[in-house]
């Protein structure tokens, strides 16, 4: 299945940079990423730490009346490649359908080209946060059923 069409951008806009400026653009999609909305930064309990990531790094799923799924991520700025690949899912799944969501293809980040950029142990981080926003994802609509 293809990927919902905010992160295909996404997707394409990785694709079309020169290997050199996709660690740029990882960075302008670190520094795009939200804070935390007051509801969920006054209570943290909400955010599911992905002990994956070598930094502090956290996130919460969102499904509104409508299907439509809202992520939300906390991670240090001091990680730039891990708010990166964070403010990349922000704005590529917040607004996706459910079923969306789910389809992405666990791989996706290979998509971005970053293999050559950064650590192998980065990009298992990668994988654990797509991996855990999806079983939120998953879990929260099965409730909501």
């Amino acid at each position: 299945m293809s990927l919902p069409s905010d992160l295909q951008n996404v997707v394409n806009d990785f694709a079309a940079a020169p290997m050199e400026l996709r660690i740029e653009l990882l960075v302008e999609y670190a520094n795009a990423l939200p804070e935390l909305p007051e509801h969920l930064a006054a209570d943290r309990s909400q955010l599911e730490e992905v002990a994956e990531c070598q930094t502090p790094f956290f996130l919460t799923t969102e499904i509104d009346d409508d299907g439509r799924v809202t992520v939300w991520f906390d991670a240090p700025p001091q990680a730039p490649t891990t708010r990166g690949f964070a403010g990349i899912l922000w704005r590529g799944l917040s607004g996706a359908t459910v079923e969306e969501v789910l389809a992405v293809p666990d791989d996706f980040h290979h998509q971005l080209g970053l293999a050559e950029a950064i650590s192998a142990l980065r990009l298992r981080g990668m994988d654990a946060i797509l991996f855990r926003l999806k079983r939120q994802v998953a879990e929260r609509a099965a409730a909501a059923s």
